[in-house]
């Protein structure tokens, strides 16, 4: 990593950044104090003249800091830094810019969002999905070793209005291959036959669980799969490509991750790691092969149908931590439930609409408390923290009940989405030391898209949705991530969003926390980085703008100019 580090530094400043890396752990938290007699320590790096913010409640400001071998030695003023400075010492002038603790994004798909493995994208704008066919059959013509043809971008909306099975049309398209298509949220799949039989569904199947098979008015399977139906079809499609692995690898190493640190994000959970799909070996690789410029928590996925004594097994033969490391395997991702869009969130009063026949017409469970309660008392003492997918009522209080009753205490669980609250929930966070996630830097979150959400669950329970103004007023500990790419990973917008989605906005203090100490915390990271104090690692990055004299507006437009990472420059713009 060092030495990777050094080469890109060298190649994108024009002077030279001499900064060094030396291991990746804490140094002593006492604060280095400088003396007029001797120069105690001599700085790598000493950045000054800056507009630092550094989300430490002691000692929120400075003007300058000072690394050595990746560790803070020094926060303060100008006047002290300058006894930090030696004839090797790199001095980097911020010119009032301002410096604040790198982006931890804590859920985000960073393998399957930036990976080739699918083969092209429909325009999710198209109502009318007949007028997919030409496309589809083009994709097909494009890809004519595909094995499966994999594509994505529709709405269920579409498939829902079509005049004919969505099977039939696909296999209009494409009669002699397999076709599977993720809808823009993956909570569904849209196959033809031919992926069907492969997967040996047909009209006597039964559902998966936390998954639906729909079916025409002759119960044969008409091409939409819902939610783990659809993931059990798709990573049929996956582990059919034989460079899947390679595809993930590349895609993360040229695009993904130049991108995260071009836009200040210097920590990540990947939130739906696929070991059966050879996830965990892609990151193991990445890590070993020293390509990794972000500190990463992967987030084991539970397979619903699954043994559970078989999975609890896997998952503790997975586990690895070190401090050596940027890679570390702590997290189980579970889901509670699916999502509002398509009546699958787990919610305590049924829908106003029965799309798919489920009983109450409530939503479904991928995992029941219970179920949840026995991976809680399995794998919380081998050091899991569980990541756990809830956007309904019923499934954010069956997932802190299981919390409640399961929980050791120690872990730092967390509860993402949180769509669809009930009140008497908000302070259970802080009463559990449940960790609260949200996403809100999609449009499609905001105040002004809620009644959107009218036609399934009332006007009443679309009010306040995502109510992260309300959790924080219970002092709830609330992180913000992306949930890429069903929002942008631009951490700027989110907090622009975050601090003007009236009523339920937050202030950019909280909202810089969320992303930053909040996040560190979550990934159990805190004692190392998500502040700037001294004994932490220099993970920093300076903005091209001001964001506490900045509009919402003008925060979403902000720019990182520089991002550090273990006191290494990773990227400059």
């Amino acid at each position: 990593m060092k030495e990777r580090f050094m080469n890109l530094a060298t190649c994108l400043l024009a002077v030279s950044l001499s900064g060094c890396s030396g291991e990746n752990s804490a140094g002593s938290q006492e604060t280095v104090q400088p003396s007029a007699s001797v120069n105690q320590v001599t700085a790598n790096t000493v950045f000054t003249n800056g507009n630092i913010y550094t989300v430490n409640p002691e000692q929120p400001s400075a003007q300058a800091v000072a690394l050595k071998d990746g560790e803070i030695i020094f926060v303060g003023d100008n006047s002290q830094a300058e006894s930090f400075i030696g004839d090797n010492t790199q001095v980097i002038n911020l010119q009032g810019k301002m410096m604040m603790p790198g982006i931890h994004d804590v859920h985000m798909h960073p393998l399957e969002s930036g990976s080739d493995t699918t083969h092209f994208s429909l325009n999710e704008t198209e109502t009318d999905v007949e007028y997919y066919i030409d496309d589809i059959i083009d994709a097909a013509a494009r890809n004519p070793q595909a094995s499966w043809l994999i594509g994505y971008g529709h709405t269920i909306e579409a498939l829902l209005n079509a005049e004919r099975d969505p099977r039939k049309i696909l296999d209009d398209a494409v009669p002699d291959r397999p076709v599977i298509i993720m809808e823009q949220t993956s909570h569904s799949m849209w196959v033809n036959s031919k992926a069907l039989a492969l997967a040996n569904i047909t009209a006597s199947s039964q559902d998966p669980i936390g998954g639906v098979i729909s079916r025409n008015s002759f119960n044969q399977p008409d091409g939409i799969l819902y939610d783990n139906a659809g993931d059990i079809v798709m990573e049929i499609a996956i582990n059919a490509q034989a460079d899947a692995g390679e595809k993930d690898y590349q895609g993360f190493v040229e695009y993904t991750q130049p991108e995260l640190n071009k836009h200040g994000i210097t920590a990540i959970s990947d939130a739906r790691t696929y070991w059966q799909r050879n996830h965990l070996t892609t990151w193991q690789e990445l890590a070993k092969n020293q390509e990794l410029s972000l500190r990463v928590s992967l987030g084991l996925w539970a397979y619903p149908e699954a043994n559970d004594a078989t999975q609890i097994t896997r998952l503790l033969d997975m586990y690895q931590t070190s401090a050596d490391s940027l890679l570390q395997v702590n997290q189980v991702k579970f889901y509670m439930d699916g999502i509002v869009g398509n009546t699958t969130a787990a919610l305590h009063q049924p829908y106003e609409i029965d799309l798919l026949g489920l009983h109450e017409n409530k939503g479904l469970n991928y995992f029941t408390p219970q179920r949840l309660e026995k991976y809680l008392k399995a794998l919380e003492p081998a050091g899991f923290d569980f990541n756990i997918h809830a956007i309904g009522d019923r499934g954010i209080t069956e997932a802190l009940d299981a919390i409640e009753n399961a929980s050791n205490g120690k872990g730092r669980h967390r509860l993402t989405h949180l769509e669809i609250m009930d009140p008497k929930d908000y302070a259970r966070f802080a009463e559990l030391n449940v960790i609260a996630d949200a996403q809100v830097a999609g449009e499609f979150t905001q105040p002004q898209h809620w009644q959107e959400n009218i036609d399934y669950i009332g006007a009443e329970r679309a009010d306040h949705i995502i109510p992260i103004g309300s959790l924080l007023d219970n002092n709830a500990r609330l992180t913000l991530s992306s949930d890429w790419n069903v929002s942008t990973f631009n951490p700027f917008v989110g907090i622009a969003h975050a601090i003007t989605r009236t009523p339920e906005e937050i202030s950019l203090v909280d909202a810089i926390k969320a992303y930053t100490l909040n996040g560190a915390y979550a990934m159990r990271q805190d004692d190392i980085t998500g502040s700037i104090e001294v004994g932490k690692r220099g993970d920093l990055i300076v903005l091209d703008r001001d964001l506490f004299n900045s509009s919402a507006t003008q925060i979403k437009n902000t720019q990182v100019v520089m991002t550090w990472l273990d006191g290494e420059l990773i990227y400059q713009k």
